[in-house]
């Protein structure tokens, strides 16, 4: 099943910029997940099943350097702005 992600990182710390693009630059590593990042969130596409296991293994990671939060929405589907409607029919 293909599925989406949107997250948003907020470590509780003094160095939470490095932090954060350390962590999107870890999720950009990924071969089976495509990642988009704006200045609002990060975005995931890809099969649901790698989204999942990709955030189980980063999220650990970085919930294991100290305090942060994490905001996530899942949704089923790639629900990528290339692949939404442009008008409704």
């Amino acid at each position: 099943m293909k599925a989406s992600v949107e997250l948003s990182l907020y470590p509780l710390r003094d160095d939470y910029k490095k932090r954060v693009v350390d962590f999107i630059l870890r999720l950009r590593k990924s071969t089976t997940v495509k990642c988009i990042t704006n200045g609002m969130s990060t975005q995931l596409f890809g099969d649901y099943d790698d989204l999942i296991n990709l955030l189980k293994v980063e999220l650990k990671n970085e919930l294991e350097q100290g305090h942060c939060i994490a905001n996530i929405k899942i949704g089923a589907g790639i629900l990528a702005p290339d692949n939404l409607p442009v008008a409704i029919t």
